[in-house]
């Protein structure tokens, strides 16, 4: 069994920066990816970060030069920095992570989301 916290979300005008955190614990091998999605009321989830184990990143175009994902695999922990918010950053932030168990099964995991609201 795998599961995964999320934290950091929270109130924050326009312009206003946030950093979201998510350790990951339980049954671990080791973890492939952890990527970082976001849910708008009335809206589909959508994926704003991905961090590969091979390092690489990719970005929602929207936030391309904004946000900034890093992982710390020693903390099994993925993180969002998310400068110059805009009001339609407005979500819930859900960290998903895929991998491998301790008895080798695989493994997709999803947090249960962190509200992060941009707004004056």
């Amino acid at each position: 069994q795998v599961q995964l916290v999320e934290s950091g979300g929270g109130l924050v005008q326009p312009g206003g920066s946030l950093r979201l955190s998510c350790v990951a614990s339980g049954n671990i091998f080791n973890i492939n990816t952890m990527d970082w999605y976001r849910q708008a009321p009335g809206k589909e989830r959508e994926l704003v970060a991905t961090f590969s184990s091979h390092g690489t990143t990719d970005y929602l175009d929207s936030v391309k030069g904004r946000f900034t994902i890093s992982r710390d695999n020693a903390k099994n922990a993925v993180y969002l920095q998310m400068n110059s918010l805009k009001p339609e950053d407005t979500a819930v932030y859900y960290c998903n992570a895929g991998g491998i168990t301790e008895s080798f099964r695989s493994f997709n995991t999803w947090g249960r989301g962190t509200q992060v609201t941009v707004a004056s």
